[in-house]
């Protein structure tokens, strides 16, 4: 029988097969006769797409496979690492323009981008012709250009730097860079009022917010989008951000997105889809997997003691059955996690080592009950902050492990360095780039056999 740590693991990667990108894709469109159909619409006549993000060459990929002679060219920013053949068929071909944009932070690579989309688009608008957005997390970085001539490139890499560092809501970030933005918010779709534009789309929010993914540059702002002076406030943000964003940021106004007549969207994957996934995969191996929706973008110490708390909860429920007990929690979103010090490591490996100090305290505890308990946080991107893991899998005794080795947990929190407390005690999960990305993903387990 597998150990609980195996079988979270087994889970989660049992998962990432279930959120293909491509393959999410190829399941928009549909065929009858020699009619092509997206969501449920005729798709007639020449095909110009954009593509961003963690996903983008996965769909792109399918797109091309799918639209053959239909599709006329298109413009993708995908990260660095992913910049090689999708399949062993072969790589994307030249109708294609390809550009490794910057990820957290854009580079130059992510303003030649902008460049190729803004001609892309003005060509599809003068031939009325049809315009796929291929949409996915990280593209917020991977295409940009700036509102205005005054800022420069480094103007935004340090403002995303400051502003994926001090702990704001993907919410809160998204509405400081739509400010200071030609292509977010709406701003790729205004170009081409005339052509008919269809976005599809890999969220990395919560269902709902998909205008925020990759910072909407194809739908309208969300109505709801926080006030940018309030986030600066919040924060403390007007003595870290470069004078001249800061001067922009207090006169400039962000243009209305303009409502197109013929634009619709799509959702192909989301976390809900992981949720769904987790809950299956965890059914089949008898855990009954709650998924606890609730604890979606707190606050990262916050989120984890929650996560522990109603794990925690259902094993008390079943403290005095004698039967065997199987039970899960399944969670997934992102949390605010701010970063302290100078180590390697993000939202997940973070969170499984705050779990892993709330297990240690209640190990005793869990020990006398007869439970065996494991958690898992990883990103479905497969890239877990500034580190080269996905996340983390921590049990009761993986503190116990650590002190051994004469690691101090609260150490590594205190230098943001989660990642390298997991590699020394080989509890971190690496899988490389997966080629897509719906949020964070925890599960957390516990098993008493009756």
């Amino acid at each position: 029988m597998s150990s609980l740590p195996a079988i979270a693991r087994e889970i989660f990667l049992e998962t990432l097969p279930q959120l293909d990108a491509g393959q999410a894709t190829r399941r928009a469109f549909t065929r009858e006769g020699e009619t092509l159909h997206i969501g449920g619409e005729v798709l007639a006549g020449p095909v110009y797409s954009v593509a961003i993000g963690k996903a983008a060459r996965p769909m792109a990929f399918a797109l091309s496979e799918i639209l053959k002679e239909k599709f006329i060219a298109g413009v993708l920013s995908g990260p660095e690492s992913d910049m090689r053949p999708i399949t062993s068929d072969g790589e994307l071909d030249g109708r294609w323009r390809i550009f490794a944009g910057g990820h957290p932070v854009p580079n130059e690579a992510s303003l030649q981008a902008a460049q190729a989309a803004f001609d892309l688009l003005r060509r599809a608008e003068a031939e009325h012709a049809n315009l796929v957005f291929l949409i996915s997390g990280g593209g917020s970085a991977m295409l940009e250009w700036p509102l205005n001539d005054s800022l420069k490139l480094t103007d935004l890499q340090q403002t995303n730097q400051v502003l994926i560092n001090c702990g704001a809501s993907i919410a809160e970030i998204n509405a400081v860079r739509c400010a200071l933005s030609a292509v977010k918010g709406g701003g790729l779709a205004r170009l081409a009022p005339n052509a008919k534009q269809f976005s599809l789309i890999i969220s990395d929010t919560n269902p709902g917010n998909e205008a925020s993914v990759a910072s909407g540059p194809a739908l309208a702002p969300p109505v709801a989008a926080p006030d940018v002076k309030e986030v600066l406030r919040r924060y403390g943000l007007a003595s870290q951000l470069p004078p001249l964003v800061v001067n922009a940021l207090s006169s400039l106004k962000r243009p209305s997105a303009l409502l197109l007549k013929h634009s619709r969207h799509f959702v192909l994957l989301d976390q809900n889809s992981a949720l769904r996934a987790i809950a299956e995969n965890a059914k089949m191996r008898g855990y009954e997997c709650e998924t606890a929706s609730d604890i979606v973008e707190q606050p990262i110490e916050e989120g984890a003691r929650l996560l522990f708390e109603r794990l925690l909860q259902r094993c008390e429920m079943n403290a005095s059955d004698n039967i065997n007990c199987l039970v899960g929690i399944a969670s997934a979103g992102e949390f605010s996690c701010p970063v302290r010090g100078a180590g390697q490591g993000g939202r997940s490996s973070e969170t499984a080592l705050r779990l892993a100090i709330l297990l240690d305290e209640k190990r005793e505890w869990f020990t006398a009950q007869g439970w065996k308990v494991a958690a898992l946080c990883a990103g479905t991107d497969g890239i877990d902050g500034n580190s080269p893991a996905a996340g983390a899998i921590v049990t009761p005794e993986t503190l116990t492990r650590a002190r051994r080795k004469g690691l101090a947990a609260t150490d590594y929190l205190a230098r943001s360095d989660s990642y390298n407390f997991f590699a020394k005690l080989g509890e971190a999960i690496i899988t490389g780039p997966t080629g897509t990305n719906v949020r964070d993903l925890r599960i957390l387990l516990a098993a008493r056999p009756g």
